[in-house]
């Protein structure tokens, strides 16, 4: 298992993962052009040269960032991969001088074991909700918001 920052190449491989949950609406599609746009926030996890999960940090305001884009193929989950893609993020984020990092989820019980709490989203920049116009579930969003400060 390598867990390191995505390259064009990998674009593909994490559309797919992505495509394949927000086709369940478990998170939000994401076209090809804008993955390529930010394929310096990408982390993959690759294991015998496949794609197997992913997870982006995108800094949104000063002192705060987002991780997004967080999904793990089904058969790979529990195998500590998404554990050590959102440990990397939070490296970033850290290196960067970001304390505090969300996330807007449905998999709130993996991210408490993170050490990520539940928080109100309207503690949320203003910058956060233009990623959610594109949702088809806006404005009813039911994901958790939650953060950690590292």
């Amino acid at each position: 298992m390598i867990i390191r920052k995505a390259t064009v190449n990998d674009i593909p491989g994490i559309k797919s993962i992505i495509d394949y949950y927000s086709k369940l609406e478990k998170m939000l599609p994401r076209s090809l052009s804008e993955l390529y746009e930010f394929t310096r926030s990408f982390y993959v996890c690759e294991i015998e040269n496949e794609i197997v999960g992913c997870c982006a940090l995108q800094v949104s305001w000063e002192d705060m960032a987002e991780v997004l884009s967080f999904a793990v193929k089904p058969e790979h989950r529990g195998k500590g991969i998404g554990t050590e893609l959102v440990r990397v993020c939070l490296e970033d984020a850290k290196k960067l001088g970001i304390n505090n990092v969300f996330t807007l989820t449905y998999a709130v019980p993996f991210f408490e074991k993170q050490g990520f709490e539940k928080i109100d989203k309207q503690l949320l920049p203003h910058k956060v909700w233009s990623g959610c116009i594109k949702c088809p579930k806006f404005p009813n969003c039911d994901e958790v918001a939650m953060m950690r400060r590292i």
